[in-house]
């Protein structure tokens, strides 16, 4: 066909490698002005340029995690030593991650808080996430844990209702300490947690400084098919700080990201953070002779019978190149395990399996797993279909593209062929809603108390007085009585404390009692007040 001459010098709009477009790729000629009828308006609705402008700033954000909204991250590796303190790792799991010494897998990490929404203090009195995701030759390996070492509770049908009873009030979006300890004292198991979360150790100083663990307790595998029960624990190369209540307040005062901050700042200038990582080993089975089940969540497993075996450590060196992209959008679950780690019975485990993943469907969507820093560094390919922001398809080189099923004769996906001895764990017993029968709720909340520092003691005690002091009678009561069963110093301190503070309260305190008391903030009301009479008064204009 002939060209028409008249098109030869035809010019569209002119762009560059660094001229704006739209999503669809056109360039964009005029971004500061919507069209409309004359330069007043009104706007006509074919503005598509604006149009796609808005409706995607619209949609910038996924909805925000219920918890673990405030994080920070990093990118970096993990060396394994190859051995298990002094013995080979192969001993205990098959897991390639750890076989090798030397052996360097790619890792992300999030660092977060957990009770409050995005943009929070990192000063708050609450637990650190530490979730570390393992970019392993077998595929994604998540290590989902926290910065102490057990948790509140140790049965998943009770975690919405912790949560409800630590975040902020559904009719004042206020926290309420009252509503804390409300739960807390009619859940004793929660009591060793409260004691490390009211001590110094609820407000780690940075991220770098903190210690990690998988809190959960999880197994190992190894090739013949034999399993042992296994602790995760990290160990900060940099020291571990912690602050007081007095030190946070100052801090937040000034910066309130100083946590994340710190951590992008550290890595910019090259001083890598990094962590040795511990296990603790058990043989499988109940262990009748503990006074404790090592599947409780609430309790620690005692050093001086369950060594801290190092096994790698991890750096990290490279931050992020878009928060949003990757620390917002990582998607972390206690499910993602590779071959060679296993699930214990542990049944904050089992509830967190699920709830993980499925929170990331919801949040990031059914296909998060492709975007790229949730994908494995691996090959993938699946027989899923479909789904929210599909953007490939998981198949094969050379797999025919009508099959998406299996088994097939067809030219589908085939199943892979298992090395390693399956592990077949025998389980027997009636199915029943109970409580495990070890469940001695203060023994190591004393234990931990007594290992605390003087100053860490009173700044434990100091805090409990300060929140206490505005609940009510019987919940101080049910406190006390949870403090004297661990420590009878502890106890004593706790009620002479509470008294002491009741003693102090004026008409005015009085008044204040019937206030919203946030964690750590039982001069909050004050706060009120002093923002009306500190106020400059201002004309209108």
């Amino acid at each position: 066909m002939d060209k028409d001459p008249s098109n030869e010098n035809l010019q569209t709009n002119i762009e560059h490698d660094d001229t704006l477009t739209t999503r669809q790729g056109h360039p964009v000629t005029n971004n500061q002005n919507i069209r409309t009828v004359g330069n007043r308006g009104p706007a006509t609705l074919e503005n598509y340029d604006f149009i796609e402008k808005i409706s995607h700033f619209d949609r910038e954000k996924v909805p925000e995690r219920i918890v673990h909204a405030r994080g920070a991250g990093a990118h970096g590796y993990f060396e394994t030593y190859g051995n298990v303190g002094d013995d080979p790792v192969s001993n205990y799991t098959r897991a390639k991650v750890f076989q090798e010494k030397g052996k360097q897998t790619p890792v992300f990490v999030r660092f977060s808080t957990v009770v409050h929404g995005l943009h929070s203090p990192e000063t708050v009195r609450d637990p650190r996430g530490f979730a570390v995701k393992f970019y392993t030759e077998d595929g994604n390996w998540d290590l989902v844990g926290n910065n102490i070492k057990i948790f509140f509770i140790r049965d998943a049908m009770k975690f919405p209702d912790m949560i409800h009873a630590f975040r902020p009030d559904p009719v004042t979006n206020i926290q309420d300490s009252e509503h804390f300890f409300d739960f807390c004292s009619n859940s004793p198991e929660s009591f060793h947690m409260v004691t490390f979360i009211y001590s110094p150790w609820g407000i780690p100083a940075n991220y770098r400084m903190m210690q990690g663990s998988g809190v959960n307790t999880y197994k190992w595998v190894n090739a013949e098919g034999k399993a042992v029960l296994v602790k995760y624990h990290w160990e900060p190369k940099q020291g571990i700080k912690n602050l007081t209540a007095k030190e946070a307040q100052e801090i937040q005062g000034k910066n309130f990201n100083h946590a994340t901050q710190d951590l992008y700042e550290s890595i910019e200038k090259g001083d890598y953070p990094e962590w040795e990582m511990f296990v603790q080993i058990m043989e499988d089975g109940p262990h009748p002779e503990l006074d404790f089940d090592p599947l409780d969540d609430t309790k620690l497993w005692p050093e001086d019978q369950f060594p801290w075996l190092p096994v790698g450590k991890m750096v990290l060196n490279k931050n992020p190149e878009n928060y949003f992209n990757e620390v917002e959008q990582v998607s972390f679950g206690t499910g993602v395990l590779v071959d060679g780690l296993d699930f214990s019975d542990d049944k904050m485990l089992q509830g967190r399996t699920f709830s993980y993943s499925d929170t990331q469907r919801y949040r990031v969507g059914a296909n998060h797993l492709q975007l790229p820093i949730n994908a494995p560094q691996k090959r993938v390919a699946t027989n899923q279909e479909g789904g929210q922001l599909r953007y490939h398809n998981d198949k094969a080189p050379g797999q025919n593209p009508h099959v998406n099923y299996e088994p097939s004769s067809l030219g589908g996906l085939k199943e892979a062929k298992q090395a390693g001895k399956e592990y077949t764990p025998k389980i027997e017993g009636n199915l029943v809603r109970e409580s495990i029968d070890r469940n001695d709720n203060t023994k190591q909340a004393g234990e931990t108390y007594r290992r605390f520092e003087q100053w860490e003691k009173d700044e434990l005690i100091s805090n409990l007085v300060g929140d206490l002091s505005t609940c009510q009678k019987e919940i101080q009561d049910r406190m006390i009585a949870l403090a004297e069963q661990a420590d009878e110093e502890y106890g004593r301190r706790l009620r002479e404390g509470i008294a002491e503070a009741s003693k102090q309260t004026s008409s005015t305190m009085m008044e204040s009692a019937e206030e919203i008391h946030p964690l750590g903030a039982k001069d909050a009301g004050k706060a009120v007040k002093e923002a009306i009479d500190k106020g400059h008064d201002a004309e209108p204009y």
